[in-house]
Order: structure tokens, then sequence, then C-alpha cells
């Protein structure tokens, strides 16, 4: 299961925080955030991309400027996960053709909703890429109506 979904930049900014188990209080999110930005941006790029960090293990990827980091049980497939960032960035990708963090600062919502139709509650709801992207569309013309 998927604990937390993190998006941050070389700097530090969370740029997508995305919960699915919370902790008990705010300032433990934005705790953990910091710490786990400090922990993948010092760790040099011979090691794996999975780290066993308190309970639980990140597994990030760096696009460009950008860590995207998930936050998974430890027995949990860790290839799996990166493939699941994957496909995230793909799906940010083809939705803003060539996505830029700028994309992901002033449309946050827009990414909120394509992270809610991949991931619900923690686990994978859907994997295909031209259905997801399709009922974003459909979202669109509902709000535009």
């Amino acid at each position: 299961m998927i604990r937390f979904f993190l998006l941050q930049n070389r700097q530090g900014k969370t740029r997508l925080s995305k919960w699915y188990v919370a902790p008990a209080d705010e300032s433990e999110k934005v705790r953990l955030e910091d710490e786990i930005h400090r922990l993948v941006v010092s760790r040099d790029r011979k090691y794996t991309s999975f780290i066993e960090f308190l309970n639980y293990k990140l597994v990030y990827r760096r696009y460009a400027g950008l860590f995207f980091t998930i936050a998974v049980d430890i027995n949990d497939n860790e290839l799996a996960c990166l493939e699941t960032i994957h496909l995230f960035v793909e799906l940010l990708d083809q939705y803003f053709s060539n996505v830029c963090e700028l994309d992901i600062v002033f449309n946050f919502n827009k990414v909120y909703s394509i992270l809610d139709e991949y991931i619900l509650a923690g686990e994978i709801q859907e994997t295909s890429k031209k259905e997801i992207l399709d009922r974003i569309k459909e979202m669109e013309k509902r709000e535009k109506d």
C-alpha cells in the first residue's frame, strides 16, 4: 500500500503531497517531508532508488529537477513502485505536452485529479494512460457545461 506520494524540487519545495496514511499532525508531515528531501537529494546516484525509512520504504526517481517519492510498506515491490512513478510522469507529460515544474505549480488541481484517477486510497486504481486521460477530459467537459 502506498503511504504517501511526494513531488519535490531540488530546493526542497514540495510541489505535490498526497497522504493516504497521514501522520497525527501537520507539523509531523512537514518534518517528514524535509527529512525525506534531505535523504533523497543527498544520496549518491550510484546507490539504488530505495531507502528503508522508519517503518516503510521510500522509492524515488528524479526527473529533471523534480524528485518523485513514494512511501510504501516494507514488503512492497520496489520495481512496481518505480513503474508507478514512471507512469504518473508519463500521464503528466501527455496531459501537459512536455510537463515542467511550472505546469505542476499553476495547474496543481489538474495534477491532483490525474493522481486521484490513478491512485485511490493508496492502491493503484487504473493503469491505462488512455483511460485515465479520457476520464480527466470527460471531467473537464462536465466542468465547462
